[in-house]
């Protein structure tokens, strides 16, 4: 099979397409032919070795932690059936024809390969942080980042549970922010009387997804950093706002949250925004964009 593969660390140069081994399913594994996988900023770091220690690389290795596709090998006990559709982690490597996964569940019929493989991480994240965040019904939540790939999820899951969303976005994606239900304010110099001017009523808490700024005036909006997060300012805690950059949920929690917002994307309640897709030979470009900070939305590899 062909994959995308590293063997040192560094910019989006060292991924190349390979043929490799194809991988085997063993007793309670499942392998599947990969229709989409996700790009996420994780994939970078990991290249660029920044995450040894949390996600340690053996190489030769194979970017991608998203993966859909159709099982076409499962190992005894693995609890799923050859021809299953299925969404979830992998657990060798998503950019590549074949993986074997790790947390999965079945996609919905009716879902698109490229908007079920946006739901993992972004979904993963976003319930995470408002779960921390404590928001509830009637409160306004300010979220840093609101047109982005976790961003826009958030923002739908946050307006869904009720809640009234002032999103930060440049200028260009202020229309696709007040489709998801949220009031657009431009980032910069002036964001807290613009904050103040969309919400009189005030800021309750305040979700950073994008680490450019904006957490000295959440701040000040709130009146404290108690119910402010950040999944990318890795300076925060400076200020003493909370950085959460991974999960403590069971794999059992984290599938059935995947469970309910695959069935908001089959129900149209949810909906994730496509900002490319990339065969195996542009994934270095799909990374590069990725690292760049400026996708607007999800970016997808696609064998």
């Amino acid at each position: 099979m062909y994959a995308v593969v590293f063997e040192e660390f560094g910019g989006p140069e060292v991924l190349t397409v390979r043929e490799v081994p194809e991988p085997q399913a063993e007793a309670g594994q499942v392998r599947i032919k990969v229709h989409a996988a996700g790009v996420n900023p994780l994939d970078y770091k990991i290249r660029r070795g920044y995450m040894q220690g949390m996600f340690d690389v053996t190489f030769p290795a194979t970017p991608g932690l998203e993966v859909a596709g159709v099982v076409d090998q499962a190992g005894e006990g693995a609890g799923f059936a050859v021809g299953d559709e299925v969404v979830g982690w992998s657990a060798s490597g998503a950019y590549a024809e074949y993986a074997i996964v790790g947390n999965v569940t079945l996609k919905p019929a009716g879902v698109s390969w490229e908007q079920a493989v946006g739901v993992p991480v972004a979904g993963e994240t976003a319930q995470r942080v408002l779960d921390l965040l404590g928001v509830k019904s009637g409160e306004t939540i300010l979220i840093h980042g609101a047109a982005g790939a976790v961003g826009s999820v958030a923002t739908q899951l946050a307006v869904a549970a009720g809640l009234t969303v002032i999103g930060t976005a440049s200028p260009r994606n202020h229309d696709f922010v007040r489709s998801l239900g949220a009031t657009p304010v431009e980032y910069g110099d002036g964001l807290v009387d613009r904050v103040r001017a969309a919400a009189p009523q005030g800021v309750d808490a305040a979700f950073d997804t994008a680490g450019k700024g904006g957490l000295k005036e959440s701040i000040e909006l709130i009146g404290g950093a108690e119910r402010i997060v950040t999944i990318a300012d890795f300076g925060a805690a400076e200020l003493g706002v909370h950085v959460s950059p991974a999960g403590t949920a069971t794999p059992e929690e984290v599938r059935a949250a995947l469970d309910a917002q695959l069935a908001l994307v089959a129900e149209g309640k949810l909906s994730v925004r496509i900002a490319g897709t990339f065969g195996l030979a542009e994934a270095g470009k799909a990374q590069e964009i990725s690292e760049g900070g400026h996708a607007e939305g999800k970016l997808i590899v696609r064998p």
